[in-house]
């Protein structure tokens, strides 16, 4: 693969290594990463093919090809450009005098881990099956998706014709109906089934859903733009369905119908390490910054730190000290509450506890047997995490704590 820049603008020689006839995919390559000079040290942003260090906390851009794709053949080159103005990137590939250029109006921009979700067959093999489930003793079910998830509004829009699927699209609005769009163009679908309604649940009417009762409500849970929240964010769902109380017909379906608060005591030096209040530096005193910098360890007194979200798969060294203990169940058939939980810790390995890893696992059906855990284990989802002031050793068998939350 060969990188030439011409006038600012990046020109890709590409040469296909594979006898397959045709891409979907392209995944840029050189020209695709960056490398960033730390002071004398230089990163290489790319991904360590063929070893155990492959780069998962850096991202790498792939463009889909529009169409059926590009046909290529084994030492084929393909001429592939990219362009750019202040806050974007275009592509453009080039065969045998054709053109693709990167979409523009019906684009979606998410995270790699929402991509990756979407992409997993286990994930959406459940949610498919719940709701074909759910809509097998209805014969025309009026369904409102409460998210924004365009995958549960086509998903429900095709599996039944005669249904009627009302967006709300809280983030995504316009973007999300022009993807419908797309989708529907592509896959001769018709969007007559689908309406994006664009207003909050709080002022809905039964005119806005001709007059009809409404007999599922489904979310992921996904708001755009809340990501990189805590987990407990997407129990906005709860709050969004309450609303949607007086719209609901008798015994209407919902899904997910339970949120489970859940957590473990966990070791993480390494994380515990990177956000330890800061004291003197060099003479300097920095402890006013531990507020904006949200320092959660070594903090003087009995101050605790926040509760912060992370990806705990990637901070370092990490171990489980405890079994996963069930602290709050939360029950989407009944309208938003407070609710109180507690329970004991007993530990089941020695070491050094420094916090406590929490996440919600959300059950999508009545039966609680298709559930969707977005616990440590998980790469696609974020946790939370409550990291004790300081460490504490802990034995297995003598010691344990108490736990308590209130929502």
């Amino acid at each position: 693969m060969r990188l030439y820049l011409i006038n600012g603008t990046e020109m890709l020689s590409i040469v296909m290594g594979s006898n397959e006839p045709s891409r979907r995919v392209i995944i840029l390559g050189q020209g695709a990463w960056n490398i960033v000079s730390l002071f004398t040290v230089f990163v290489p942003l790319f991904p360590l093919l063929g070893t155990k260090d492959w780069c998962d906390h850096w991202k790498q851009c792939v463009w889909f090809i529009q169409g059926t794709g590009a046909p290529a053949k084994k030492d084929q080159a393909l001429s592939l450009s990219a362009s750019h103005n202040q806050t974007s990137i275009s592509y453009q590939l080039n065969w045998n005098g054709e053109g693709s250029r990167s979409p523009k109006n019906n684009h979606l921009t998410l995270l790699p881990e929402k991509v990756a979700v979407y992409g997993d067959k286990g994930w959406r093999s459940a949610s498919i099956s719940v709701i074909r489930n759910s809509m097998s003793e209805r014969s025309s079910p009026t369904c409102i998706v409460a998210d924004d998830s365009v995958f549960l509004a086509l998903i429900v829009s095709s599996l039944l014709p005669s249904s009627k699927v009302f967006t709300m699209f809280p983030s995504l609005r316009d973007r999300g109906f022009n993807y419908l769009q797309a989708v529907a163009d592509a896959n001769n679908l018709s969007m007559d089934r689908i309406k994006v309604i664009g207003r909050k649940s709080s002022s809905l009417t039964m005119n806005d859903l001709n007059h009809e009762k409404v007999n599922l409500i489904v979310g992921e849970p996904f708001y755009l733009g809340s990501e990189g929240m805590l987990p407990w964010q997407n129990l906005r769902f709860w709050n969004e369905r309450t609303l949607l109380d007086p719209l609901l017909s008798e015994g209407a379906f919902i899904m997910p119908c339970k949120g489970i608060l859940r957590f473990c005591a966990m070791s993480l030096p390494d994380l515990w390490k990177s956000r330890c209040g800061l004291k003197d530096v060099e003479g300097f005193d920095h402890s006013v910054v531990n507020d904006t910098l949200g320092a959660c360890g070594d903090l003087p007194g009995e101050q605790q730190g926040p509760c912060l979200p992370y990806y705990v798969w990637q901070c370092g060294y990490t171990k489980k000290l405890s079994e996963v203990y069930s602290l709050i169940d939360f029950n989407f058939s009944e309208p938003i509450h407070s609710c109180f939980g507690e329970t004991k810790i007993e530990f089941a390995h020695d070491g050094t506890c420094h916090g406590f890893a929490i996440w919600i696992d959300w059950v999508l059906d009545k039966e609680n047997s298709i559930v969707i855990s977005t616990g440590p284990e998980s790469r696609y989802w974020k946790q939370g995490v409550q990291l004790l002031s300081r460490p504490v050793q802990v034995n297995r068998g003598n010691s344990v704590m108490h736990v308590d939350h209130v929502f």
